[in-house]
């Protein structure tokens, strides 16, 4: 196949069309490749066989990510109209959906294990504990705030009630009680410094008797008695260290020869634990020295520490790439007279996700020698699973996953431009020891506001620091990209992938696979295609509130004996706005702007 495509592609071809049916054809049988490696790969056992496929299975990812380029250069466009070629195949749309090699996550299982259970041990002794998430209705809401404030009307009242009694109170007591009296005064002082003297006395007359009867050591008698003055200050750099016996060793040297008992040492010797103790305050001040200079060098497990402390680094939601639902439209792209580019669908985005996200991360091979993509972006209006596409890269291939939008950086670091330098360095340096790395920007269009511009201009030095060896991945999200300034924006994310709002299909899958995961029971009296034809326009996120929203744990249990009802999710679902054709038609214009 390699020598075919040598000979195709070594001769000139004049005609388009040809050009690109000879590299979708290869796209899609390099895909079949793929599978069919990765299925092998998965299923040997001999470990030296292992390796053979695997390093053929990286080769045949990376061609599949230049024929992609190829594709990108001849078209102009992410998304490519495959359906006249599938049809001349025999294939069918499935036929090419990237598989996602297993052995990302398999090598590396028992590392990924500690390494997230280190991060919950963390995120739990930092006060980060995640509960559950739960919403609740506007009357819900209502009623919430009603209790609060009467429960604080109500502390307000007994707090007035109680001054009021007390005030009272104050107010029948005698008037002699309250009357300020000289004489009580002075008689209760009297009676307190007597009672302190006599207990003085007291104690003085038995430490003589007990010296008398001899049970006090004359040891004890003689430390008693020793002169103390404090020695003098010494001076000198301490490096932010203090050494905390100078402040005793003047006590202590006067205590261990006035009280130490010579007379049986005939030899006179020397005395090794006193020799010991003075090479011990050199020891302690040559190692205080090291210490003090190999501080700034932080481990990577501290640094990790910190950043996940501060919340830079979260913890990834289990969400895989199949989670993403989504069906092709073919009649949607039906070759028409006038040459449009095409719209891409949920599978386009699928492939592109893996393509620029899954597949480099996962594999150093692919990574070092295929096309480079350092950063990506995923455009599109809120609710279409923007964030869920993002946690699906990081869970397919292990990745760590760092938050650096600019509403969760602010206070974090150091004020001035060093600070965020500081925190950007923190970040690469853990990043690349600890490999792959998803570095995270949250409201991307957000960055070229004059209180995040230092964040802007960092961001292409922090591109650079990123080798073709180190497997990290700069991806930001964005619900408004035709609010940054383009030609900046375009710089930093390579890639740029709008996401669709989902298609009549789609919207049918995912109202029965909602219902169903939330614990309902659908009945002839919930319409699934009136809620997926009225819900058109709208995202998956506002499906999903309008779910969880119905779905309430009383409504589950009020569901035998009164089952659920198709205006039930339309009455949540009107609540929000729909996605309209001016909006979307701005999504479809901005990232062509990156071509």
């Amino acid at each position: 196949m390699i020598q075919r495509e040598q000979e195709e592609f070594s001769q000139p071809q004049e005609d388009r069309e040809q050009v690109r049916t000879m590299l979708i054809t290869s796209y899609i049988q390099y895909l079949d490749i793929i599978r069919k490696l990765e299925a092998a790969h998965d299923h040997i056992i001999h470990q030296q066989k292992r390796a053979a496929v695997r390093k053929v299975l990286d080769g045949a990812m990376g061609r599949l990510l230049e024929i992609k380029k190829e594709m990108v250069s001849l078209e102009k466009s992410e998304c490519h109209n495959m359906e006249d070629v599938l049809r001349d195949l025999k294939r069918v749309p499935e036929d090419i959906e990237i598989p996602i090699p297993k052995y990302f996550l398999k090598e590396n299982l028992r590392t990924l294990q500690e390494r997230e259970k280190y991060l919950d041990e963390i995120l739990l002794n930092a006060g980060f504990t995640v509960y559950p998430e739960f919403s609740m209705t506007l009357e819900e809401g209502i009623r919430l705030i009603q209790v609060a404030e009467r429960a604080r009307q109500g502390r307000s009242r007994a707090a007035f009630m109680k001054k009021i009694y007390l005030e009272e109170k104050r107010q029948a007591q005698p008037q002699d009680q309250t009357d300020k009296n000289p004489d009580a005064a002075a008689t209760c002082i009297q009676k307190v410094w007597r009672g302190y003297a006599q207990r003085k006395k007291t104690e003085r007359l038995r430490e003589e008797e007990m010296i008398f009867l001899g049970m006090v050591s004359e040891w004890n008698q003689s430390c008693l008695q020793i002169p103390f003055s404090l020695p003098p200050e010494a001076g000198g750099e301490t490096d932010g260290f203090c050494n905390f016996f100078a402040f005793f060793s003047f006590f202590w040297r006067t205590v261990f020869w006035e009280n130490r008992d010579t007379k049986s040492d005939f030899l006179q010797d020397h005395d090794p634990e006193l020799i010991k103790g003075g090479q011990r305050e050199e020891v302690e001040e040559e190692i205080r020295v090291q210490v003090s200079i190999s501080l700034p060098c932080r481990t990577v497990d501290d640094l990790y520490q910190q950043l996940a402390e501060d919340g830079l680094l979260i913890k990834v939601r289990n969400v895989n790439l199949s989670d993403f639902i989504g069906y092709s439209d073919c009649l949607k792209k039906i070759p028409r007279e006038v040459p449009v580019q095409p719209t891409p669908s949920i599978p386009d985005v699928r492939q592109l996700v893996t393509l620029y996200g899954i597949l480099p991360l996962g594999s150093q091979t692919v990574r070092e020698k295929g096309p480079l993509v350092k950063s990506l972006l995923l455009a599109g209006p809120a609710g279409v699973g923007k964030k869920m596409l993002l946690h699906a890269i990081c869970t397919e291939t292990g990745a760590n996953l760092f938050n650096i939008t600019p509403s969760n950086i602010i206070g974090k670091h150091p004020p001035g431009k060093k600070g965020l330098v500081l925190l950007l360095h923190m970040v690469l340096k853990v990043g690349k020891e600890l490999q792959p790395s998803v570095v995270w920007v949250g409201d991307a269009e957000r960055m070229y506001q004059v209180i995040c511009k230092r964040l802007t201009k960092l961001l292409p030095a922090l591109l650079r620091a990123m080798k073709a060896r180190d497997r990290m991945l700069l991806v930001g999200t964005s619900s408004r990209p035709f609010d940054a300034n383009i030609g900046p924006f375009c710089k930093v994310y390579q890639k740029i992938i709008l996401i669709p709002k989902p298609d009549y299909l789609t919207r049918c899958v995912l109202w029965r696979r909602l219902i169903l995961q939330r614990g309902g029971t659908l009945t002839k009296l919930v319409d699934i295609n009136g809620l997926a034809q009225v819900s058109d326009g709208f995202t998956p996120g506002h499906m999903v509130d309008a779910v969880q929203t119905v779905l309430t744990e009383l409504r589950l249990l009020q569901m035998p004996r009164k089952p659920l009802r198709t205006t039930e999710f339309l009455t949540c679902l009107a609540r929000h706005d729909p996605v309209y054709r001016e909006e979307e038609e701005t999504f479809q214009v901005t990232p062509r702007v990156n071509l």
